[in-house]
């Protein structure tokens, strides 16, 4: 085999690269240069809390009047474990929350049913928590979709309703905030989208067919609006809207239990036997509370 000649000589040492002048002062953390200054509580700057907007309708006046009644009635200071659900009622309970001040709050954890209770607890710059940290809670604040005479509530309008009961049932209390529209005799008289029920994606066209044989022929799976294909829940599981007629509707812990049984059903937004309070946010600027006992009283709303 002929010897082969190589063009040039053999480079021995890599070549050399330049490197811009880094400084190599250890520090106490992870990155070459600390980052934050000398009394600042968080990267950026002073704790900053941004500030809920003003309601600009008498509906969002509601949902704040329900909101920080509640919070003023509920959440006291021996409470040290707080839950907080979803929905456009709660981030006036998180204001409001906020508004017991930094001695209060600086002991307290905070559990969130979703994303969006999680993204208002740490922007509110609160001491965010777990349910694997934190089983039992002290007082859970969340809202509805719709409350019977009995507090049975729908919820899962948002798609965080599996969630949402679990941090229910992990609470001593357990209480609800919404406004006038949501508060009836019975469920569904004013939401009709149907019983929000999560449910795994490989078995719900099975789901579908078994919930139009027991009673809601309309039954159908919720579509996302802003992307092509169903809505996701925050487990990665499909969501199916159920009506079912009045007279179901009149005993839905029957109705919780026979579609609970169905297999696939991850969790149903049926919330029966749960709440000890709701409170309703009304038009003339007071607040109608619901108890667990059957009282219902009418209060001035916190301003």
């Amino acid at each position: 085999m002929p010897a082969v000649t190589l063009a040039g000589p053999i480079a021995t040492q890599p070549p050399a690269v330049a490197h811009a002048a880094v400084d190599r002062t250890p520090t106490s953390g992870v990155y070459p240069a600390p980052l934050r200054a000398k009394g600042q509580s968080m990267p950026g700057g002073p704790l900053v809390v941004s500030k809920v907007p003003e309601p600009t309708s008498v509906v969002e006046g509601a949902k704040r009047l329900a909101a920080w009644t509640a919070v003023d009635k509920h959440i006291l200071p021996e409470h040290k474990v707080i839950g907080i659900g979803s929905g456009s009622t709660v981030p006036y309970v998180v204001e409001r929350i906020v508004a017991q001040g930094q001695e209060l709050n600086k002991d307290r954890v905070f559990i969130p049913t979703g994303f969006q209770s999680k993204e208002l607890i740490v922007e509110a710059q609160l001491l965010l928590g777990d349910v694997d940290q934190y089983p039992v809670i002290d007082v859970t604040i969340d809202g509805a979709d719709e409350v019977d005479h009995d507090l049975n509530c729908i919820k899962g309008g948002g798609g965080c309703h599996l969630r949402e009961k679990v941090l229910a049932e992990a609470a001593d209390t357990f209480v609800l905030v919404a406004d006038y529209r949501k508060n009836s005799d019975v469920l569904g008289t004013n939401w009709k989208q149907g019983i929000p029920i999560e449910v795994v994606p490989f078995a719900y066209k099975k789901i579908l067919q078994n919930l139009h044989l027991i009673g809601s022929p309309t039954a159908q799976l919720r579509m996302a609006k802003a992307k092509a294909g169903p809505v996701v829940s925050d487990n990665g599981n499909f969501i199916i809207d159920a009506p079912f007629p009045e007279e179901l509707m009149k005993d839905p812990y029957t109705l919780l239990q026979r579609i609970k049984m169905l297999t696939g059903i991850v969790e149903v937004g049926l919330f029966c036997h749960m709440a000890k309070s709701a409170y309703f946010g009304n038009q003339d600027g007071s607040v109608t509370v619901k108890w667990h006992n059957g009282r219902i009283e009418q209060v001035a709303g916190t301003a």
